[in-house]
């Protein structure tokens, strides 16, 4: 390690085993003179590792949950102490107390910190290597193909617990709402919504028995990492259905000539009963927006007027190229297709724009 890595190591753990008093060990051994634990409302038949742990060695600080809150709520509360009491250190390094992280990593993390000019760092692993469970695998993948869709950020490991964060980005990044898992994925997202320089660093893959020692809840958990956008998918599915049925009837039985003007008037009218619909929905339930209706609704419409737009052009040229035989019926489902891509260019516009002012100011980032 470089003697200018001036950072604290904190492991959060809840229930921990053998393992864990050798990850502590390894990272004094490695010259890691400043490690916050925190017990995480463990049962009482695995709470003596923590105070072992800090009785043997005075880098140890030992911070307690009486009854388990979760692993965001360890972390801010590791990063709330660190705030206030490692005034002197320039950063934090948060690792996982399993094993799963070596101390050369660690160190490299922290060091690529401050190397690389207060950028915050993820130590990611190999997915392709054999030794990776499937749900891991697959979760990763599933979620880093999420975070490039929806948020245009390329992360090649969605997952990983060992982050170094330089000093000046810690309080921000507690601003990320959520107390269990989601909270690390909603630091991740939070990076990219405040412009957080982030790199990665290749480290090595180590998994235990199938990662059988982990306390991720696969159905439970992903719901929660996934809130944000299921919330905003479940809002746009209704105000699709509202679209599509207000598409066809009113080209059914109003604008039926089937023309250019026809499709753009069924067009229209549809899109205004739905943006009403989904505008309501995504201020008050997926993005919690406390920006006032006028402004958010002005920005709202000049992102739903091109929405609109390219939706209207695209099926009427679509229509057209596989001509009179499509009828009104086909160009409903023409327009199922492009509108799927026009919801993800509009989720990206909402986020960081039409609803983003609450998480570029400080407030909670509700992801």
């Amino acid at each position: 390690m470089e003697k200018n890595c001036n950072f604290t190591l904190i492991i959060p753990s809840l229930d921990p085993d053998e393992k864990f008093p050798a990850t502590v060990k390894a990272a004094v051994a490695a010259g890691m003179d400043d490690i916050i634990l925190v017990d995480d409302g463990s049962r009482e038949e695995t709470r003596h590792y923590f105070t072992e742990l800090e009785a043997a060695y005075p880098q140890v600080t030992l911070l307690t949950h009486e009854s388990n809150l979760g692993k965001g709520a360890a972390l801010k509360t590791a990063f709330t102490f660190f705030l206030e009491n490692r005034k002197e250190r320039e950063g934090v390094v948060t690792a996982d107390g399993d094993g799963q992280h070596r101390m050369e990593d660690i160190a490299a993390c922290a060091e690529e910190m401050i190397r690389s000019e207060r950028a915050v760092v993820l130590g990611c692993r190999d997915f392709e290597l054999e030794n990776v469970p499937r749900r891991s695998r697959f979760g990763n993948r599933a979620t880093s193909a999420v975070f490039r869709l929806f948020f245009g950020m390329r992360l090649s490991d969605t997952q990983t617990g060992l982050r170094a964060i330089p000093r000046e980005y810690v309080k921000p990044l507690m601003e990320a709402d959520g107390t269990r898992y989601e909270y690390e994925t909603n630091m991740l997202l939070l990076l990219g919504q405040l412009r957080i320089p982030y790199r990665e660093v290749k480290i090595e893959t180590v998994y235990y028995d199938e990662n059988s020692g982990s306390h991720f809840r696969p159905v439970r958990d992903s719901l929660r990492v996934y809130a944000l956008i299921l919330k905003y998918a479940a809002n746009s599915l209704a105000s699709a259905g509202v679209d599509l049925l207000a598409f066809y009837l009113l080209g059914k039985f109003v604008f039926t000539d089937g023309g250019r003007i026809s499709v753009l008037l069924s067009t229209a009218v549809a899109r205004i009963l739905s943006s009403v619909v989904n505008f309501m929905g995504n201020k008050r339930l997926v993005f919690e927006s406390r920006s006032g209706i006028r402004k958010t609704f002005g920005r709202y419409v000049c992102v739903a007027v091109p929405v609109m737009t390219v939706s209207w052009l695209t099926v009427y040229g679509l229509s057209a190229l596989m001509g009179e035989n499509v009828g009104h019926f086909g160009r409903t489902l023409l327009k199922i297709p492009v509108d799927t891509v026009l919801f993800l260019v509009s989720f990206r516009a909402q986020r960081n724009w039409v609803f983003g002012e609450t998480a570029r100011s400080g407030g909670k980032m509700h992801a």
